[in-house]
C-alpha cells in the first residue's frame, strides 16, 4: 500500500522537534560543558553544530510543503502571509535581546541592540525561499543553489573570509560598516548570523526544498526514503571533498557546512522517515521500529509541532530565570548531587528542556498549533 501524498507524514514532526530540543539544550547549557555540546570555536564541526542547520533545512520542507496548498500561487493572502510572517519573527529575534538588555537597565540603550540573531535569518530564509517557490520555476532549484554557493564561495576566497579578524574578514567588514560594532556579536570576529552569511543560508533552506519536492513526486514511502537518502549521501560526500579547499566553518556557514549538514540532515530524515512511516505503509510486516513510536517519538513530536514556539518560549525564559536567580538555585541544587562538571552542566540542560516539554505536552494534546 502506497502513502497518500497529502497524509501527515509525522517523521517530518519528530526532525524538526528533535532539532527543537537539541537547540533548547544546546543553548542552555550552564557551566562547563562537554566538548561535543560546545560551537567549534572556527573551522571544523561539533555534533552542537548541527542544530541550526538541521532547522533550516526542515524549515525548507515545510515551506514547500505549506506552499503547495497554494499551488505556489502568489496570490495577495499568502503574499500578507509571508510578509507578516517574516516581520513578526524579525521582531521577536530583536525583542528577545532588548528583553534581556530591559532586565539589565537598559531598556532604552538602542545603540546596543543586536540586530542578527536566530530568528533574524529563519525569518530572512523564509522570505527568501517563500519568494523563489511563488516567482520562479521549480526547475532552476539547483542552479539557484550551486550559484548562490559558488557566489558566496567567491565572497569567502577573495574577501578572507576565512580570516580570524575582523579588521581583514569581508563578513565582519560589511557588518561593521552597514550596522556598526554595537549590534553584532561580539564573541567571535564575525557575527554567525550576519548578513553576508544569509547567502548560503539560503541556499542551505532551498536544499530542503528542494528535497521536499523530491519527496512528493516520489511514488510511496519507499521512494521517498531511498531518495532522502541517496541525497544526503551525495550532499555529504560533496561537502567533506569540497572542504579540502574551502573547510567546514559553521561561524561563516560554509558552501561545505552547507553540502554537509544538509546530507547529514537528509540522511537523518530518511531514517526516522523509515522508522515511523515506513511500517504504516506495511500493514502486514511486523516492525521493531514501528513498536517505538508510543514511546521515543512522542517526545519529539511535542516539540516538532509547536517549534518556534518553544524556541522562543526557552530564550525568554532563559532570560528571566538568569535574571531572577532561579537558574543559579537549580544549578546549585545540582551541584550537591553531582560532582563532574561537565555532567552538572548536561543536567541542567536536561531539566530545562524537559520543562519546555511540559509547557509543550498540553498544547500537543488539545491539538494546539502556535504558528510564528
Amino acid at each position: 500500500m502506497t502513502a497518500n501524498k497529502t497524509q501527515r507524514l509525522q517523521s517530518l514532526d519528530v526532525m524538526r522537534g528533535l532539532t527543537v530540543a537539541m537547540m533548547i539544550l544546546v543553548n542552555n547549557q550552564y557551566g562547563e560543558s562537554f566538548a561535543p555540546l560546545q560551537h567549534a570555536k572556527w573551522n571544523g564541526m561539533t555534533p552542537c553544530d548541527l542544530v541550526f542547520p538541521f532547522f533550516l533545512f526542515i524549515m525548507g520542507i515545510s515551506t514547500y510543503l505549506s506552499l503547495m496548498k497554494t499551488g505556489f500561487k502568489p496570490s495577495a493572502p499568502v503574499i500578507r502571509k509571508i510578509v507578516k510572517r517574516t516581520v513578526l519573527l524579525f521582531l521577536i529575534g530583536l525583542g528577545i535581546h532588548w528583553f534581556d538588555m530591559a532586565l539589565d537597565g537598559h531598556a532604552t540603550d538602542f545603540a546596543h541592540l543586536r540586530i542578527w540573531a536566530v530568528l533574524q535569518r529563519i525569518a530572512l530564509c523564509y522570505l527568501a525561499v517563500s519568494v523563489f517557490a511563488l516567482t520562479v520555476s521549480h526547475r532552476h532549484l539547483i542552479k539557484t543553489i550551486v550559484g548562490l554557493l559558488v557566489l558566496y564561495a567567491l565572497i569567502l576566497i577573495f574577501g578572507n573570509g576565512y580570516d580570524y579578524d575582523a579588521s581583514t574578514n569581508i563578513l565582519a567588514r560589511v557588518d561593521l560598516r552597514l550596522f556598526g560594532a554595537g549590534h553584532l556579536y561580539h564573541k567571535s570576529p564575525v557575527d554567525p548570523e550576519g548578513l553576508l552569511g544569509t547567502i548560503p543560508s539560503v541556499a542551505h533552506t532551498l536544499i530542503g526544498f528542494y528535497c521536499a519536492r523530491k519527496m512528493m513526486q516520489a511514488k510511496d514511502i519507499q521512494a521517498k526514503v531511498l531518495g532522502f537518502l541517496l541525497t544526503g549521501g551525495i550532499l555529504v560526500i560533496c561537502g567533506y571533498l569540497l572542504s579540502y579547499g574551502l573547510p567546514l566553518n559553521k561561524r561563516i556557514w560554509s558552501p561545505s557546512y552547507v553540502l554537509v549538514t544538509c546530507g547529514l540532515a537528509a540522511l537523518l530524515q530518511g531514517i526516522i522517515m523509515y522508522a515511523m512511516d515506513y511500517p504504516k505503509a506495511q500493514p502486514k510486516k511486523s516492525s521493531s521500529f514501528g513498536n517505538l513510536q508510543p514511546s521515543f517519538t512522542t517526545f519529539f513530536q511535542v516539540f516538532g509541532v509547536n517549534p518556534l514556539f518553544l524556541y522562543v518560549m526557552s530564550e525568554l525564559l532563559a532570560i528571566i530565570f538568569g535574571h531572577v536567580g532561579i537558574s543559579n538555585a537549580v544549578f546549585t541544587g545540582i551541584c550537591h548531587i553531582i560532582s563532574t562538571p561537565q555532567i552538572q552542566s548536561l543536567t541542567y540542560a536536561l531539566l530545562f528542556t524537559a520543562f519546555h516539554f511540559v509547557i509543550g505536552w498540553p498544547l500537543y494534546k488539545r491539538h494546539i498549533y502556535i504558528k510564528l
